[in-house]
């Protein structure tokens, strides 16, 4: 289903629609990420994660176990830290 369109100025520059940028939560000083996969570009406001990425960060490719709230967030913030090159605040 096509939810907007954008036209690419000679400079490279888009515009983001109203509508993609309400659905996203983008506002001025908003940072997007450009992701490449299995061919496709999928576009998504940094920051915002997806259950897959925590599922990733959690247990990678093997069945996953029980775990206490802590070792939850623990294996999170690591992930974060991998992916962003900066530590906790």
């Amino acid at each position: 289903m096509q939810l907007a369109q954008s036209k690419v100025t000679a400079q490279g520059q888009i515009s983001v629609p109203k509508e993609v940028r309400a659905k996203l939560g983008i506002v001025p000083g908003s940072v997007l990420e450009w992701n490449e996969e299995d061919g496709k570009i999928t576009v998504r406001r940094k920051g915002k994660y997806t259950f897959a990425d925590m599922r990733k960060a959690l247990f990678g490719g093997r069945k996953p176990k029980r775990q206490t709230l802590a070792q939850l967030k623990e294996g999170i913030g690591q992930y974060i830290d991998e992916q962003h090159a900066r530590g906790r605040y």
